[in-house]
C-alpha cells in the first residue's frame, strides 16, 4: 500500500533517518538535518503557491507505506537550476589532430568545464529504501514526478535534466575524483560531495578551467566517464524508457552522465490522460492498472485500477481512499511502463 505525496513538516525526522541510508554519490541527499528542514520549508511554500514561475523552488515528494506508516522513499523536482550558483559539468567534445606528413588522423575526446547560469528544470534526489527495491516501486516513485509536471506544466522549464550518480565505491572513492578533483581541492570525495550542498563557490575558485584530454587520465578514470553506479542503472533505464538521452555532459566529480529530455517529449507527460472521476467501484470489468494522481497541489499518487470511457474514468475504492478522491474530482493517469513496440 504505497503512495507518493508532497512532503509535510512532520516528515522531517523520518525522512532524515531514511536519507542516512543513502550511498556516496547521491550528492543532494548528503545534507544536514537543518539543511533538510530548510529544503522542506521551501518545498511547502512552493506547493502552497497558486502560481509558480520556475525560479529554483524544490518540490519534495515522499513515498509512504500506508500499511506500516513509514517513509520509504523520496524524490524531488527542482524548478530551475543555475542562477546565483551555476550548475557545473564537463562537456565531452571531440578534438581533431591531423598530420599529413605522418599519415596520422586522430580524434580525441576532451573534457571542457561548463557553467550553466540559466538552466533547465531538474529531477533528482531519488532514493528508495533498499528494503523496497524491486516490484516496480522505483519506477512508481520516479514517474510520480512526471504526473505532477504534466498537471502543473507552467511551473517548469521547457527542458528537464537528471544528473545520474557516477561510479563511486562503498568507501567513497571515485576514480575520476582521484584523477582530477583531488589534485586541486585537497579533500576526499565525500567531503567535496557534502560541501556542494552548502556552496559551490569553492568549485569556481579551484576547479581547473583548461580542457582536460581524456586519454591523459588514468585508465580507471577514463572508463567511468559517462557511466552510472551499478545501483543507479535501474533508474537510468526508467529515464531512457521515458525519452531521456545522454548529451555528452558529465558530473565534474564522479563523471556520472546528465540525462536530458524536452518536457513535452517525456512519455509520462505526453501520454498521461486527464479526466474526471465518474464512478468509484470495489471492482469492475476491463480494469487497467495505472499510476493515478489527483490534480491538486496537495499532490498524491499511487497505483490503482482504471477504466476510461467518454464520460471520464472509473477508479477502484481503495485508490479513491488513498488519494482522497470523490466523484467529480479530476485525476491524471499513465501506464507504469511504455507500451511494447
Amino acid at each position: 500500500m504505497l503512495i507518493v505525496r508532497r512532503v509535510h513538516e512532520s516528515d522531517l525526522d523520518p525522512l532524515f533517518e531514511l536519507i542516512q541510508k543513502s550511498e556516496y554519490g547521491l550528492t543532494t541527499l548528503k545534507i544536514s538535518k537543518d539543511e533538510l528542514e530548510s529544503r522542506i520549508e521551501k518545498s511547502i511554500f512552493a506547493f502552497q503557491q497558486k502560481m509558480g514561475k520556475p525560479s529554483g523552488q524544490p518540490y519534495v515528494f515522499v513515498m509512504e507505506d500506508l500499511a506500516h506508516g513509514k517513509i520509504v522513499g523520496t524524490c524531488s523536482i527542482y524548478s530551475k537550476i543555475g542562477g546565483f550558483e551555476p550548475m557545473y559539468s564537463y562537456e565531452i567534445k571531440e578534438s581533431h589532430h591531423n598530420s599529413e606528413e605522418l599519415g596520422v588522423f586522430k580524434t580525441i575526446n576532451v573534457l571542457h568545464l561548463r557553467e550553466e547560469h540559466n538552466g533547465p528544470s531538474e529531477i533528482g534526489s531519488l532514493f528508495l529504501s533498499p528494503d523496497y527495491w524491486g516490484n516496480g516501486h522505483g519506477r512508481l516513485l520516479s514517474l510520480s514526478r512526471f504526473l505532477f509536471i504534466a498537471e502543473f506544466r507552467d511551473r517548469f522549464e521547457q527542458e528537464m535534466v537528471a544528473e545520474m550518480r557516477g561510479v563511486v565505491d562503498k568507501d567513497g572513492k571515485s576514480p575520476l575524483w582521484a584523477a582530477i578533483g583531488s589534485h586541486f581541492f585537497q579533500i576526499d570525495f565525500p567531503k567535496a560531495e557534502t560541501l556542494t550542498s552548502q556552496s559551490k563557490k569553492f568549485i569556481a575558485d579551484l576547479m581547473p578551467k583548461h580542457p582536460i584530454y581524456i586519454p591523459l587520465l588514468p585508465k580507471d578514470a577514463q572508463e567511468v566517464i559517462g557511466q552510472v553506479h551499478a545501483n543507479t542503472l535501474p533508474a537510468l533505464k526508467v529515464l531512457e524508457s521515458e525519452g531521456f538521452e545522454f548529451r555528452q555532459l558529465v558530473d565534474i566529480f564522479d563523471g556520472g552522465p546528465t540525462m536530458h529530455c524536452e518536457v513535452d517529449q517525456i512519455r509520462a507527460v505526453v501520454d498521461s490522460s486527464s479526466g474526471v472521476v465518474n464512478c468509484i467501484e470495489d471492482s469492475f470489468p476491463n480494469a487497467s492498472q495505472q499510476l493515478i494522481s489527483n490534480a491538486k497541489l496537495d499532490f498524491r499518487t499511487c497505483l490503482g485500477s482504471t477504466a476510461w470511457d467518454q464520460d471520464g474514468v472509473t477508479i477502484d475504492q481503495v485508490t479513491a481512499l488513498r488519494l482522497n478522491l470523490k466523484i467529480g474530482d479530476r485525476v491524471r493517469c499513465i501506464n507504469l511502463k511504455p507500451d511494447p513496440k
